[in-house]
């Protein structure tokens, strides 16, 4: 009905983005709000619950019908149960997030994963609309992925599908925060390149898109750490390619924010290690980071077409 509204959340580390969305993907409002994850997982549940409860009373005083409630998490999500099964940035363990949020609402909820439901998103209503086989990469404090076939993601046997971050580009290298040495997370993410410039420089604090800016300019040191990282992303594509066989390869984060600068070249490297794969368009994310909130309204909305 044209009255009817699905909630939408899309909890990150340090702040959530939240949304009243018709059944159309129109958004007829929105807000966002801190997660309060320096207070502790149930903090931040309890946060979840009001903020939602909230957003259903803000659109029945609009007059709108709230029907169901989409949530989107980082970490590992089992989204067949609707828990929240480990995060790193707010604390989640094992936390029953789906049948906590319907309770409260009274609603059917459905559970995400935040990269998931983001590439669902920029495939249906983004960059990848007109593609079948679509792979949002998104690049930030870590890299990760989702392989959405005809609109719909896959998570996998265990829920962690998508984890390109992981390949191994450099074996030996860096050692990564999963444990092991040489990931592309481990060099090629925004945190990655921040740090390796910091490290050289003795800059502290520099970030990723100072150092694409700083290169631009014709640093020579910001050049070759900004070089060492495309190059290791081209090898973390050629893989994620002879895996998914992408028809559109589609970067967020905050690392797309450098546009050309990283797309370009990017796609210059990519096309010099292709044999004989297909190469994929390469593009920038289309929705930002709106993407994560815009999904998790897609999967609430999904889930009322589904037989119960």
């Amino acid at each position: 009905m044209s009255d009817d509204v699905v909630i939408a959340l899309d909890v990150g580390g340090t702040g959530m983005k939240c949304a009243l969305v018709r059944p159309d993907g129109m958004v007829h409002y929105a807000e966002r709000n801190p997660t309060l994850a320096a207070r502790g997982p149930e903090a931040v549940t309890a946060n979840i619950l009001d903020i939602a409860a909230g957003l259903a009373e803000r659109a029945r005083a609009d007059g709108l019908v709230p029907v169901a409630a989409g949530v989107a998490v980082p970490g590992v999500v089992d989204e067949d149960a609707g828990i929240a099964v480990w995060s790193s940035n707010v604390g989640f363990r094992d936390v029953p997030l789906r049948d906590l949020v319907s309770e409260r609402l009274d609603l059917p909820a459905v559970l995400g994963h935040d990269v998931r439901v983001g590439g669902v998103a920029e495939a249906r209503l983004g960059a990848g609309r007109d593609q079948r086989h679509v792979l949002f990469i998104a690049i930030g404090t870590g890299i990760a992925a989702a392989h959405v076939v005809d609109g719909r993601a896959f998570a996998g046997a265990h829920g962690a599908a998508g984890e390109v971050g992981h390949i191994i580009v450099r074996p030996g290298g860096r050692e990564c925060g999963c444990g092991a040495r040489g990931c592309l997370e481990s060099v090629a993410s925004a945190s990655a390149i921040g740090r390796r410039y910091a490290e050289l420089s003795g800059i502290a604090g520099a970030a990723a898109f100072d150092v694409a800016a700083r290169a631009a300019a014709g640093e020579a040191l910001a050049t070759a750490v900004w070089k060492d990282a495309l190059e290791a992303l081209a090898d973390g594509l050629l893989t994620a390619q002879a895996l998914y066989d992408a028809g559109i390869v589609v970067l967020g984060g905050g690392l797309a924010e450098a546009g050309e600068a990283l797309l370009a070249p990017l796609r210059v490297a990519l096309a010099g290690r292709i044999t004989f794969h297909r190469l994929p368009l390469l593009t920038r994310a289309a929705l930002g980071d709106n993407a994560g909130c815009l999904g998790a309204a897609l999967l609430a909305l999904d889930s009322l077409e589904q037989p119960s």
